[in-house]
C-alpha cells in the first residue's frame, strides 16, 4: 500500500498551515513499545481525536533493539539489522516485521486509519553495524570507514557517529532514509541533532529525505539552550525543532516554557515550528524512562494551561500519554477543537504582558485571527489562589482597531463578541462595558478566549 493518506498536495498544504498534532510512544513506553500498543494508540486516534486535528502516530526510541526495557538504555543492545547496516523493527515486539516487511505492514494498517506514520532515529550509524563492518549500500565502502567513534550521544550508545568528510555517510543516510520512504514513513524525529547543534547531520539528512522522492516530515531534538539564531538553518532543513530537553508532568517544566515560547513563538512560519515537546498527558509512565505508571501529575488547571500555551505559541501537539487507558477528561481536553482552530488560525502570536505580582506572573498572550477581524487572548495565572484580571481590549488588538467600535466588550450589537475557548458558549464571566475584559484566573491556570468584531443588526 504505502500511499500516504491523503494526496500529496493536499498533506503538503495542510502540514504547512498547521503545526503537526500526534501521539508518540515515549511518555508511556520509553523503549519498550510494542506494535499491540501502538495499533491501540491509533485505533483510538481515529475513533476519537481524528476530527479535532490529531492524525499522526510516532513510535519512538528503540524500535529496533529485542531486549528493551524500562527505565533506560541498554548499553550494547543487539540493533536488529539489515544486511546493510539498517535498522529493523524486532519481530518479537513488532510481529508483523518478521518476514522482513520492515514497518511496511503496520504503516499500512495506520494509513488506513487515515493516520500519518512516524518512527524516531538517532543520529549515526549503529554501533553494531560498525562492529561487524557491513557494507553501506550502493557503494564499496563499509560502516567502519565511515564511523566517527570520538562523536557518540552522550545519553545514548546505540550508534557511533558519522564522518561527514567522507562521502559515504551521505550514501548511508540516503539509505536508511530510502527505506523508511520505502516503507511509508511520514514522520522522522532525528535525535541528537541539537544539543550540540550538528549542521552537517541535519542537512545530511534533510537530502536524504529529498532525495527520497516522499514528502517526509522532520522533526529535530533534543533542543537544549537552543539558540534562535539556529532559525534560518532550522526552516531551510527541518518542520519541526525542539526548544528544550524532555519536559515531564511537573509544573516547573510548564513554567519554564513560557520564556522560550516567548522568544520562538514570533518566528513560528508556515513550514518551520518551533516544539515545545510532548505533552505529558493521560495514563503515562506505564515502562517510561521516568516515574512509574500515573496519571498525568499536573492538576486540570496546570493542563488546559500547558495546551493553551502551546496552541496559542503554534507549537506541535504531540500528546504522551497511553490513550486508550487514559481517563475521559484528558481526552476531553484533547478532542477541544479550539487547539486545531488556534494551531491553523492564529497570526502574529506574541507574550504582550508578563508582570510579576504577589508571587506569581499575570501573562498575557495575543493573537490575530487569518480568517476573521477577530483576536485569541490567553490570560495565564502562575501563583497561588486564583486571580482576577482585567484587561483593556486596546491592549489585546490595538487602540486603532479597538476605536473601530466603542470597545464595549457585549455579548451582541457593537462591540466585540467573547467566546470561551475552554467552555464553549459559556463566555467569560464578567463583561464590563468599559473597554475592557475581565476574568478570573485560576492558580497556575489560563482562560482563553475568542474575540469576533459584533456585528451590528439592521432595523
Amino acid at each position: 500500500m504505502n500511499a500516504l493518506p491523503f494526496a500529496r498536495s493536499e498533506a503538503d498544504t495542510r502540514l504547512a498551515s498547521v503545526p503537526p498534532m500526534g501521539w508518540n510512544s515515549w511518555d508511556s513506553y520509553g523503549t519498550t513499545v510494542t506494535e499491540g500498543e501502538v495499533v491501540a494508540n491509533a485505533e483510538f486516534i481515529r475513533d476519537h481525536l481524528l476530527q479535532a486535528g490529531w492524525n499522526t502516530v510516532v513510535v519512538d526510541i528503540a524500535w529496533y533493539d529485542p531486549d528493551a526495557r524500562a527505565h533506560g538504555y541498554n548499553d550494547r543492545p543487539q540493533t536488529t539489522l539489515d544486511e546493510w547496516g539498517r535498522q529493523l523493527p524486532a519481530p518479537g515486539r513488532f510481529p508483523s516485521a518478521a518476514d522482513g516487511d520492515g514497518f511496511t505492514p503496520l504503516v499500512d494498517a495506520v494509513h488506513t486509519m487515515g493516520l500519518r506514520f512516524g518512527l524516531h532515529v538517532m543520529r549515526g550509524i549503529p554501533r553494531l553495524a560498525v562492529e561487524r563492518d557491513l557494507p553501506v549500500l550502493g557503494t564499496s565502502w563499509t560502516a567502519a570507514e565511515i564511523a566517527d567513534r570520538e562523536h557518540v550521544c552522550t545519553w545514548n550508545s546505540d550508534n557511533f557517529g558519522l564522518d561527514h568528510t567522507h562521502p559515504g555517510a551521505q550514501a548511508y543516510y540516503d539509505s536508511q532514509v530510502a527505506q523508511f520512504a520505502q516503507w511509508g514513513v511520514d514522520f522522522i524525529k532525528a535525535d541528537d541533532m541539537l544539543a550540540p547543534y550538528h549542521s552537517a547531520e541535519i542537512e545530511a539528512y534533510s537530502r536524504a529525505i529529498e532525495r527520497s522522492g516522499r514528502p517526509i516530515v522532520l522533526s529535530l531534538s533534543p533542543g537544549t539552550k537552543l539558540s534562535t539564531r539556529h532559525r534560518p538553518h532550522l526552516a531551510k532543513h527541518a518542520q519541526m525543532w525542539r526548544i528544550s530537553d524532555d519536559l515531564w508532568d511537573r509544573w516547573g517544566d510548564i513554567h519554564a516554557q513560557f520564556a522560550r515560547l516567548a522568544r520562538w513563538a514570533p518566528l513560528q512560519s508556515a513550514g518551520g515550528w518551533a516544539d515545545a515537546d510532548m505533552l505529558p498527558l493521560g495514563r503515562i509512565g506505564l515502562r517510561a524512562e521516568r516515574g512509574e505508571p500515573r496519571s498525568s501529575l499536573l492538576t486540570a488547571d496546570e493542563q488546559k494551561t500547558m495546551l493553551t500555551l502551546w496552541a496559542m505559541a503554534r507549537s506541535p501537539l504531540m500528546v504522551g500519554g497511553d490513550l486508550p487507558t487514559s481517563d475521559a477528561e484528558t481526552i476531553a481536553l484533547l478532542a477541544n477543537p479550539a487547539l486545531q482552530r488556534v494551531l491553523g488560525d492564529a497570526r502574529d502570536s506574541a507574550e504582550i504582558v508578563r508582570e510579576p505580582a504577589d508571587g506569581g506572573e499575570l501573562i498575557v498572550w495575543a493573537a490575530r485571527s487569518a480568517a476573521s477581524d477577530g483576536h485569541y487572548v490567553a490570560l495565564f495565572w502562575t501563583g497561588d489562589g486564583e486571580r482576577d484580571v482585567v484587561v483593556p481590549v486596546a491592549s489585546v488588538v490595538g487602540a486603532g482597531i479597538a476605536g473601530q467600535t466603542d470597545c464595549a466588550v457585549l455579548l451582541d450589537g457593537a462591540g466585540w463578541r467573547v467566546d470561551d475557548l475552554w467552555n464553549a458558549g459559556a463566555g467569560i464571566r464578567q463583561l464590563p462595558t468599559d473597554g475592557s475584559i475581565a476574568a478570573t484566573v485560576p492558580s497556575h491556570g489560563a482562560v482563553w478566549f475568542a474575540l469576533e468584531p459584533a456585528r451590528p443588526t439592521n432595523g
